[in-house]
C-alpha cells in the first residue's frame, strides 16, 4: 500500500487555466482523511507553491522547490543546496554579448533584468512578481550576503540558449544539472541534488516511509530519476517520450486530471 504521494506542478498537475481542478482537490482531501500526505515537487520557487497548496488545504505539508534544492518543513529550511556564486559571475560575463535573459532565484527571491516577454510569460506560469534588478547586481548583492542561486532561469532564442548550454557543459559540466523543457528555456540546478534525493531525504528524515511505499507523478526531464526510483512512478500522457518510456504506468495528461484520476483508481476511491 502507497502511504505517501509526490507530484510535479507544471505539466503534471495544473488544468488548462494553469491551475487545480475541483476534482483534483476533491481527491487529494480523500488522500488526507487518510492521512496519505500530498507532496507538491517542482522546479518552482516557494512562493509559486504555496497558493497551490493552500487551494487544496495541504499547507501543513512540506514543500520541495528549485527540483529538490530547497526542502521546507514546518516552514524551516531542512536542505538548502545552491549554485555557487563565482558560477553566476562567469555565466553573467559569457551572457553580456549574448544578452538572454536570466531569472535568479534564491529562496522566495526573484529577480530580473527587465520587464519582457519572459518575465510576463513566467508571472502569468507562476502568478508571482519578481524585483526587477540587474543580472551583476543581485550577484553583488548576494556576495555580501554569502548567497548562491537556487536557480537559474535561461530564456531566449533558441540559438542563443544553446550557447548557453554549451557554455556551461564546457566549464561546469561536473556541477550543474541543464534541463531543456522547451528550445527557449535552460534551467540551470546544482548537480548534486535531483528530486529523488529530495524525496529519500523527506522519506527518512520526515516521515520514515520507505521509497518502496512511495508514488510520484511527472512529466519532464527533472522528474525521470524521481519517477524511476519511487514505489509506483506514474507519467501523465503529455509527458516526454523519455519519461513514458520508463514509468511505471501511464494516465491522461495533466491537463486532463491524470493525477486524480489514476489516484482514484489505484486507492480505490
Amino acid at each position: 500500500m502507497f502511504k505517501i504521494v509526490f507530484s510535479d506542478i507544471d505539466g503534471t498537475l495544473l488544468n488548462e487555466d494553469r491551475d487545480v481542478s475541483p476534482l483534483t482537490i476533491e481527491t487529494i482531501q480523500k488522500l488526507e482523511s487518510r492521512q496519505i500526505p500530498f507532496i507538491l515537487i517542482s522546479s518552482r520557487m516557494p512562493a509559486a507553491m504555496r497558493h497551490l497548496q493552500k487551494k487544496m488545504n495541504i499547507e501543513h505539508h512540506p514543500i520541495i522547490s528549485y527540483n529538490g534544492g530547497l526542502i521546507i518543513v514546518d516552514n524551516k529550511v531542512v536542505s538548502s543546496t545552491e549554485i555557487p556564486i563565482n558560477i553566476l559571475e562567469d555565466l553573467h560575463i559569457y551572457n553580456k554579448t549574448h544578452d538572454v535573459h536570466l531569472s535568479l532565484y534564491h529562496k522566495d527571491e526573484w529577480y530580473v533584468p527587465r520587464d519582457d516577454f519572459w518575465t510576463q510569460r513566467e508571472i502569468n506560469n507562476t502568478k508571482v512578481q519578481p524585483a526587477h534588478e540587474s543580472n551583476i547586481a543581485v550577484i553583488e548583492k548576494w556576495k555580501n550576503e554569502n548567497k548562491g542561486a537556487h536557480k537559474i532561469m535561461a530564456m531566449g532564442e533558441e540559438e542563443k540558449i544553446d550557447g548557453i548550454r554549451d557554455f556551461l557543459i564546457t566549464n561546469y559540466k561536473d556541477q550543474l544539472h541543464l534541463y531543456r523543457s522547451k528550445p527557449s528555456y535552460l534551467e540551470i540546478a546544482p548537480k548534486s541534488i535531483s528530486k529523488l534525493t529530495a524525496v529519500e531525504l523527506l522519506l527518512k528524515d520526515h516521515f520514515r516511509i520507505p521509497l518502496s511505499q512511495s508514488m510520484a507523478f511527472g512529466d519532464n526531464y527533472n522528474d525521470i530519476e524521481m519517477i524511476k526510483g519511487v514505489g509506483m512512478g506514474i507519467a501523465v500522457a503529455n509527458a516526454k517520450p523519455e519519461v513514458l518510456e520508463i514509468a511505471h504506468m501511464v494516465t491522461s495528461s495533466g491537463k486532463e486530471d491524470g493525477v486524480a484520476k489514476s489516484l482514484a483508481e489505484i486507492m480505490n476511491f
